[in-house]
């Protein structure tokens, strides 16, 4: 199935002005710049906004995929439990999933193989972009609810995994460096055999 046909694919809300951070605001106002580089979005930096009247339509819902539709990373981001009201800025695309995990279609997108093909239908020579209609043609395997459930729920221990190990190389790296400076500079009060 193509992805058009599992979930629906909409531009991110389009501010008509330059976007000026507003204390009072009500809806947190999601960018690029709020998703790092390995997908996982931080809403508590998003600038705020009040959201004016008659468009509590586009407030983003857990389970919510957004996706990077410009730039050298064309991933996308699972919205979690518990984001409070916020809203996506176009250029970036909603793929709000109906018929598939959303766990699992967001590990799919993200996935290397999908992002060649991703990368093949990007449009544009020095800003890259991918059209919600280019996007909606991505074909998804579905397999069943199950499957699914075990594919995402693999995927996220080894991402678990591989930033556990990343976190225990840097605090191997500094305890090493720590004791070959202590190797370097010996306190006086140690003797010398």
């Amino acid at each position: 199935m193509n992805l058009g046909d599992l979930a629906e694919v909409q531009m991110g809300y389009p501010f008509r002005s330059r976007l000026e951070h507003d204390p009072q605001g009500d809806v947190a106002v999601i960018q690029m710049k709020d998703i790092d580089d390995t997908n996982l979005l931080h809403a508590e930096e998003a600038i705020r906004v009040a959201l004016p009247e008659g468009k509590t339509h586009h407030l983003l819902r857990a389970g919510d995929l957004l996706f990077r539709s410009r730039g050298r990373s064309n991933g996308a981001a699972l919205v979690a439990e518990g984001i409070g009201p916020a809203v996506l800025a176009a250029p970036m695309l909603l793929i709000r999933p109906h018929t598939v995990l959303p766990a699992y279609l967001c590990w799919y997108i993200n996935a290397p193989a999908t992002q060649a093909q991703l990368a093949a239908l990007a449009e544009g020579t020095s800003v890259r972009m991918i059209s919600a209609e280019a996007l909606k043609s991505l074909p998804i395997p579905v397999p069943p609810l199950e499957a699914q459930r075990r594919i995402a729920e693999a995927a996220a221990l080894a991402e678990q995994e591989q930033t556990l190990l990343a976190r225990i190389a840097t605090l191997r790296q500094r305890l090493t460096t720590h004791l070959l400076m202590q190797l370097a500079h010996p306190s006086p009060d140690k003797t010398t055999p």
